[in-house]
């Protein structure tokens, strides 16, 4: 009988489950516990900007393209700029600490100053008048004006997952690390951000339904005195790994040759550079793509679910809860199936999972949303109503976007940036992540908003039937580039020798 080296079978099966050097945790469990921290930031600015800009007085779903298209795109795309100018100013800390400092300070404008004085900040006696004179078919709008200060908590919740963890955390995570690492490494992080998902519902649970004896003001200052503090600790963090890997490894080749300095390029080239280039074209319609399908679906899920829960409060228990169940499903499926499905299926099957699923869903929850009068009956049967079944196919829509986005979209496209140039990789990511991702979610916002100001009544649930149609050439298109972009990524790691990062 053949010996069986029990020894070797444990280390093969450490490898798989485990595939890391001891030398790289110093890098490793800094970064995973920054992208946990961040992500906890954004569901719980997430989960108070939807409760508080939908529920508010005037307002409804409705609000949510006005706020994406015409206030946040401008607002990514002036910081966008401001981050591609203040980078051939600045050092990358300081850049870093200034952005994540001026984030903070807004969140504490917000919670401790404006939302306690809300009544005298509100615009109350022309809201009214505009409405009159506008009517309610265009109360949409107006809500975003009499709600200015909500207005705001959404525009940075919107913002933070923008320009901090698609922008700055994953250009620090790209700085240090190479695709080989990257295979093995990015699905943690992904997982890290999905673990902080699942406890985001917990979070607001303890908060909102364990504290309901005090005021629901003072609740949402707790859950924004916790973002302020876990953004501090990402600061602390930041300066750790930089003192002591970044500036480790720095002094590690200060006797090589000196490189030749590369030409910087502005955020506008950065643009142009996208458009010369059908590589990071590809990128930009993975994001536009995403971006569009998943907020043409959310918007109405949205509308049915305020129906649900016209309350801030259980509108937000139940957004929580369904933000801890894309935590758990996208935690597992990260740490046991993304990181494996990547490295063995390769970069090309991974990325088409996302728009396969988006796609179905999405046309799904659009078909029974259509006919739900023709499901009454079924729904009856299950002693169901027609509205909760079309919030539980939402929600469930929902989950299983953001799981592909998390396992699979997020570490494919993170991946896809690596084998480019440096300038590729700083201006063309702030042109794409910053101003596409929000080019993506305008893209959506513009369609529902001509489409409901043309045909609507006012209602985004009246215009429904027309959207089917958009989500159908978007997720087509969308495969199309992934298929394309392939190909290029083969390309580009096959002739590209990587040194390792440590």
């Amino acid at each position: 009988m053949q010996e069986v080296d029990v020894t070797k079978d444990f280390g093969k099966w450490r490898r798989r489950l485990w595939p890391f050097h001891r030398s790289e945790l110093k890098k490793l469990l800094p970064l995973v516990l920054m992208k946990f921290l961040a992500t906890i930031i954004f569901c719980v600015l997430a989960n108070l900007k939807e409760a508080l800009v939908v529920t508010s007085k005037g307002s409804g779903a409705e609000v949510i393209p006005v706020l994406k298209g015409w206030v946040v795109l401008p607002v990514a795309f002036i910081m966008a700029i401001l981050y591609s100018k203040l980078s051939h100013r600045l050092k990358k800390k300081t850049l870093f600490y200034s952005f994540l400092g001026g984030f903070l300070a807004v969140i504490f404008l917000y919670g401790f100053i404006l939302y306690p004085n809300a009544e005298f900040f509100t615009p109350t006696s022309s809201s009214d008048w505009l409405l009159g004179k506008l009517g309610s078919k265009y109360s949409h709008w107006i809500a975003v004006y009499r709600n200015w200060i909500h207005s705001l908590l959404f525009i940075t919740a919107e913002l933070w997952g923008s320009v901090f963890l698609l922008l700055m955390f994953w250009g620090f995570a790209n700085d240090v690390t190479n695709v080989n690492e990257a295979k093995r490494s990015y699905n943690i992080y992904i997982a890290a951000g999905n673990l902080a998902t699942l406890s985001i519902g917990s979070i607001i649970w303890l908060v909102i339904k364990k504290m309901d004896y005090f005021s629901y003001m003072f609740r949402v200052q707790v859950l924004l005195s916790l973002t302020i503090a876990l953004g501090l600790l990402i600061m602390l963090l930041y300066w750790w790994v930089n003192k002591n890997v970044i500036d480790h490894m720095r002094n590690k080749r200060e006797e090589e040759p000196p490189k030749k300095k590369k030409e910087k390029l502005s955020f506008l080239e950065g643009f142009r550079l996208i458009g010369k280039s059908p590589y990071l074209l590809g990128i930009a319609t993975l994001v536009v793509g995403y971006g569009l399908c998943i907020s043409l679906v959310e918007v109405s899920w949205k509308a049915n679910l305020k129906m649900m829960f016209p309350q801030s409060a259980d509108y937000q228990l139940f957004t929580g809860s369904i933000t801890s169940y894309v935590g758990f499903f996208g935690f597992l499926i990260s740490m046991f199936l993304g990181t494996n499905i990547i490295r063995r299926l390769g970069w090309r099957f991974s990325a088409l999972i996302t728009p396969i699923a988006v796609g179905v869903t999405g046309i799904l929850f659009f078909g029974f949303l259509l006919f739900k009068e023709q499901l009454s009956p079924i729904t009856a049967f299950f002693g169901v109503t027609p509205l909760a079944l079309i919030v539980t196919l939402g929600a469930f829509q929902n989950i299983i976007s953001k799981v592909c986005k998390y396992s699979f979209f997020d570490p494919t496209k993170e991946i896809a940036y690596i084998p480019l140039s440096n300038n590729e990789k700083v201006r063309g990511k702030a042109a794409i992540d910053v101003v596409g991702s929000r080019l993506g979610k305008s893209g959506s916002s513009w369609i529902q908003i001509v489409l409901l100001d043309l045909f609507g009544t006012g209602s985004i649930l009246s215009i429904s039937h027309l959207l089917v149609p958009v989500i159908i050439i978007m997720t087509l298109s969308w495969i199309y580039s992934v298929n394309h972009l392939g190909k290029e990524f083969e390309n580009k790691t096959a002739k590209k020798k990587e040194p390792a990062v440590l």
